[in-house]
């Protein structure tokens, strides 16, 4: 495995990891992670690309090395306007982008204020909520219990070595392929001076960042003062493939039924087989997808 250059952009800093040279010539492909997890978690994938793009794949807010606002600054608008900061600051055009759930997310409003920068959308199990079928509602009891057992998550361990050992035998972790969890294992936290290590998207970070997606989830999404941007789907001008996992949760499943309706003229994908971390599960079995996709005409 080669190490990606890492830079930062912005003046409230979004790191980015990047896979080949923007002197190649090449198209760029933009990666962005789901919820929790970091640019390098796409290193299987982003490696593969690189082939044909330069790729870049970014440490969303509150994750990794990117800056980490408070906590009511994690709606979905704020996630697309830093990858709008990013787009203007690299100059980035024809972009092919490529997101996992809340980061597919921000790939679909970026689409839609910056149009004319992006080539073609992968997008696998976006947080999307219908906005014409809106809930007037709070929270679920199960929603609420989630976001507050996130508050108690740990988050030191004794070193990166037992972090992993911890992680391989961990439900949601044992699908992963071992250099995808070494990469959240070594990108995904902070190395103390006493040897542990500490998550970067601290159990009141995720916890922030959880309350807008489960609101989506429900149903139940208003936003903030600049409103709901979910109707904004429905104004996506590029081709737009949406996926899904035969074994990830029904929700997913739903939500990504909503983009479909949202979307115009947007295809559909299953993977067979495996759950929602598509990336990180088969990533050789995505980049053969994502490589079909890319040789279809617009």
């Amino acid at each position: 495995m080669t190490s990606p250059h890492r830079i930062l952009v912005g003046d409230a800093p979004i790191a980015l990891a990047r896979w080949g040279e923007p002197a190649s010539g090449k198209r760029p492909a933009l990666l962005l992670h789901g919820t929790g997890f970091v640019a390098e978690v796409w290193t299987e994938v982003a490696e593969a690309l690189a082939a044909d793009c330069t790729v870049y794949a970014l440490d969303r807010r509150g994750h990794g090395l990117s800056h980490k606002p408070p906590a009511d600054r994690y709606h979905f608008l704020d996630f697309a306007e830093d990858l709008c900061t990013v787009i203007e600051r690299l100059d980035l055009r024809d972009i092919y982008g490529i997101g996992h759930s809340a980061g597919a997310t921000d790939l679909l409003l970026a689409a839609k204020l910056m149009p004319d920068r992006f080539a073609r959308l992968f997008v696998m199990e976006p947080t999307v909520m219908d906005p014409h079928t809106p809930r007037d509602a709070g929270l679920s009891e199960a929603s609420v219990a989630s976001v507050q057992g996130t508050l108690r998550r740990r988050a030191e361990f004794d070193s990166a070595d037992a972090l992993f050992q911890r992680l391989r035998t961990a439900p949601a972790f044992v699908p992963w392929t071992a250099p995808a969890l070494w990469a959240y294992v070594h990108h995904g936290f902070a190395r103390l001076d006493d040897g542990r290590v500490r998550l970067h998207c601290t159990p009141e970070i995720e916890s922030a960042l959880l309350v807008p997606i489960f609101q989506a989830m429900e149903q139940i999404y208003t936003g903030d003062a600049r409103g709901n941007p979910f109707p904004w789907l429905s104004e996506i001008k590029c081709p737009v493939c949406i996926a899904t996992a035969e074994q990830s949760w029904p929700v997913y499943h739903e939500m990504a039924d909503r983009a479909a309706a949202l979307i115009p003229h947007a295809s559909r994908r299953t993977f067979a087989g495996v759950g929602h971390c598509v990336a990180q599960e088969a990533p050789g079995l995505l980049v053969e997808v994502l490589r079909a996709f890319a040789a279809q005409a617009p």
